[in-house]
Formats: structure tokens, C-alpha cells, sequence
């Protein structure tokens, strides 16, 4: 990744604010030509600065009310293979690979307590799954956020 300017900043910050704006609005808004920040998207794209297109959509509207995250401990060897077959279940929303006492932090979505009980026993039947430990979700505090990043960022830049 490239470092951003101030102009890379403020373009995320408004995209941030408002993903649905046009090429054309974003131009207005920040006073550029609709090419500069065609090419600037372009590139900040190349470079990784967008995580993904897809829309957020909420497990709970999709039937999937009760989340939580399992906390997975695996054989290390088996850990490429383990997350394979992990991806084959449609419950797990993501995952992360961790440092320390637990290998994988997953995040699942489930109908209600019993689906989650039979999610964490798929994912223990998984070989080289060793342990696991669900909690659940009782409420988002902090939805996911970097526009106090972005904020940082200019700041210091």
C-alpha cells in the first residue's frame, strides 16, 4: 500500500460518509475533475485500500439473529486444511488467524442457541480442531470504523 495524501484522505473520507456516491458527486463535493478522481479511485483500489464491494447486510434480517465468536484452538500443522473445511460453513461470517493461546477468532451467525450448539460442534468435528470457546454477542459497542483513522491520519500528515 501506498502512503495517501491529503487528497487520498479526504476522497475516503467522503466515501466513507456517503458509499454511494457517484464519481461525479465526489468530483463536486471536493472540487476536482471527475478523471482525478476516477484515477485516484483507481488506484486506491489497485492498492488495497478497499476492503470489499459487498453491501453490509444484517445477519439478524436474513433469519441469523444470534451471533457470537468462537474462540478455536487447532493442531498448527493442520491449520490450512482446518480453514478450508471452516469456509464450507455457511454460519461463519469471518474469521481471523491469531498470535497467542487461540489460533482462530470466528465470527458466526445462527437461527438461535441450538443452531449455535450444533455450529460449534461442526466446527469441533473439524480434525486438528482441538478446543473451542463460543461467546456470545449481546451488543456492537463500536461498529466498524476508520474514519477517526482517516481523522488521525490527516492530523498527522
Amino acid at each position: 500500500m501506498t502512503s495517501l495524501d491529503r487528497v487520498d484522505l479526504e476522497l475516503l473520507a467522503a466515501l466513507s460518509t456517503d458509499p454511494r456516491a457517484t464519481v461525479v458527486a465526489l468530483a463536486d463535493r471536493l472540487g476536482l475533475s471527475r478523471n482525478t478522481v476516477q484515477a485516484r479511485m483507481a488506484r486506491l483500489d489497485r492498492t488495497g485500500a478497499f476492503l470489499s464491494y459487498e453491501r453490509a447486510i444484517s445477519t439478524s434480517a436474513l433469519g441469523f439473529p444470534i451471533e457470537a465468536f468462537i474462540s478455536v484452538v487447532v493442531r498448527q500443522a493442520e491449520l490450512p486444511r482446518i480453514t478450508e473445511e471452516m469456509k464450507g460453513l455457511p454460519e461463519i461470517v469471518y474469521a481471523y488467524g491469531l498470535s497467542g493461546p487461540v489460533d482462530l477468532l470466528v465470527r458466526v451467525a445462527c437461527r438461535d442457541t441450538q443452531h449455535l450448539f450444533d455450529t460449534d460442534a461442526r466446527i469441533l468435528a473439524i480434525v486438528g480442531v482441538e478446543r473451542t470457546e463460543t461467546s456470545l454477542v449481546m451488543e456492537e459497542v463500536i461498529s466498524h470504523r476508520v474514519t477517526t483513522l482517516m481523522e488521525l491520519a490527516r492530523r498527522e500528515g
